[in-house]
């Protein structure tokens, strides 16, 4: 990180805010893109967001669940977004994901 600029802790973090919003915004938009694809590939999924984003909003006293915190990381309900979105995994998947589990639970 040689010529990185020095940003203040505020500034930093709405700068990751934004990227996180945007993060959130791409994924909304692209739901084709399965959640075993992302956790065979990236070791992490829409659910592991909503998991983070529920921890985080408990260590700012804000109690939220696991389903309203998948509600704003899929932007609908997830019994919603899986009848519209998600398709059946192919055993190969089924196989792999067994890997990146055990990689994302690390």
């Amino acid at each position: 990180m040689s010529d990185i600029p020095n940003i203040d802790a505020d500034t930093r973090q709405a700068i990751e805010a934004e990227a996180f919003r945007k993060l959130i915004a791409h994924l909304q938009k692209y739901p084709e893109v399965q959640n075993i694809d992302l956790m065979n590939l990236a070791y992490f999924c829409r659910n592991c967001i909503a998991k983070w984003y529920r921890a985080a909003a408990d260590d700012q006293g804000i109690e939220l669940d696991y389903d309203q915190a998948r509600e704003l990381v899929y932007g609908m309900p997830y019994a919603e977004y899986k009848d519209k979105h998600q398709k059946p995994a192919t055993p190969e998947k089924l196989e792999a994901f067994k890997t990146s589990e055990k990689k994302a639970s690390v």
